[in-house]
């Protein structure tokens, strides 16, 4: 007679989404320093975030511990690019609302102005966006104008004298609602150019922000509207070496690749929290993850990160090579969003009705599956993605 099998027959394994290991391409002070965002997401952020997100509020009280990390500019200290994209995906895979903020500030914010501005304002700006003293965030995404801001801005920019009258809207800016420092794009009048301009958010007469309530996604993140009513901006404040959307391109190029980052991250949050469950959920007597349409699953969603992460690693040895092209970027952020997609459907398909729940205890699926939407919208659609792609493979432009 046969006998009947005890679970588990033996110690199970720990979630192991880093497959193929990419971590060892990095080296041993690299390492050290993933290892330590690792601790603070994990014993930091992961015990709170739920709370957050369900609340639609951001946790400051992390701040500090942040700033300890020293992690606000390892480009400028030399770190190569895939020690930072794979910190902005171990961020991701315990909350891709963290990751944004620290990615809009870092990314965007302080690569506008590492890219685009001059001596002076690197000197004036970065040090204290560096240490977290002053926290900055990215206008370009207008109410009306989405994936067409190539095209046209409706915020303006008219020179008067020594300084800059600014008009318009932005939505959607991540930080906006508490931070210190915009990043405003507008469109020139004169010369019907984009132009770059360094907003303090607190001190600037007709600057205003209204909080973006009731989101589905990333609700961590402060998402705002911000008003200008001809805010008059110094000509010291406009980035100098901003002078047209293709500046403003260069900027978005780079922190493309850290969307991709994220969107693996988010992934292998889902897949840690799927595995863990099937493991201990019982049904018919035994954990769900002995059940062959189970196992399929989580192998599925394994080759989905797997995919990816050897994706993104390749995109980070060809930036470190100085050669990063649009269409290298957009195709590695269409990818891993798409992937992402699937990934978190089947994590939150695997725990059922619990799925649906945001419960620290029972796993992140039901959050990383609402936040991954945003991921897949945001820095450029991926319809618009492929077009760049598409552009690039047949030498021929479908843009309008």
């Amino acid at each position: 007679m046969a006998t009947a099998l005890k679970f588990p027959p033996k110690p199970l394994p720990a979630p192991d989404s880093d497959f193929y290991g990419i971590e060892d391409t990095l080296t041993a002070a690299e390492a050290a320093i993933l290892t330590k965002v690792r601790d603070f997401m994990q014993t930091k952020v992961a015990p709170i975030i739920d709370k957050y997100w369900v609340e639609d509020a951001f946790p400051f009280e992390l701040l500090p511990a942040l700033q300890e990390l020293e992690i606000g500019n390892l480009h400028a200290e030399g770190y190569r690019d895939r020690l930072i994209g794979m910190v902005v995906m171990e961020m991701s895979r315990v909350d891709p609302s963290f990751a944004t903020f620290f990615g809009v500030h870092t990314g965007l914010a302080m690569g506008s102005i590492a890219l685009l501005g001059s001596d002076e304002q690197k000197a004036k700006w970065l040090p204290a966006m560096q240490r977290l003293d002053k926290i900055g965030c990215f206008g370009l995404t207008e109410p009306l104008v989405g994936s067409g801001t190539g095209g046209g801005l409706t915020t303006t920019a008219k020179r008067d004298g020594d300084s800059w009258i600014l008009n318009g809207q932005k939505k959607w800016i991540g930080n906006a609602p508490w931070c210190d420092i915009s990043i405003i794009w507008a469109r020139d009048l004169d010369d019907n150019q984009v132009k770059g301009f360094i907003v303090e958010n607190k001190t600037t007469p007709g600057f205003s922000v209204e909080k973006i309530r009731n989101k589905m996604a990333l609700k961590v993140v402060q998402n705002g509207l911000i008003t200008m009513t001809d805010c008059r901006v110094p000509e010291a404040n406009r980035l100098q070496n901003a002078n047209s959307f293709r500046d403003t391109a260069h900027v978005l190029r780079l922190t493309r690749s850290g969307v991709g980052w994220m969107s693996t991250g988010v992934q292998m949050g889902a897949y840690d929290a799927a595995v863990r469950y099937s493991q201990q959920r019982l049904q018919f007597g035994k954990p769900i993850a002995s059940f062959q349409m189970v196992q399929d699953l989580i192998a599925r969603m394994l080759a989905n990160i797997t995919a990816c992460q050897s994706l993104m690693l390749r995109l980070a040895e060809i930036e470190e090579e100085d050669r990063l092209l649009d269409q290298h970027a957009s195709l590695a952020k269409a990818f891993t969003t798409q992937r992402m997609r699937e990934t978190v459907a089947w994590a939150r398909e695997l725990h059922g009705a619990n799925g649906i729940l945001v419960d620290a205890e029972i796993g992140a699926a039901a959050r990383l599956f609402s936040d991954a939407e945003a991921l897949y919208s945001y820095e450029g659609t991926f319809q618009m993605q492929n077009l760049i792609v598409g552009k690039a493979a047949t030498g021929i432009s479908a843009f309008v």
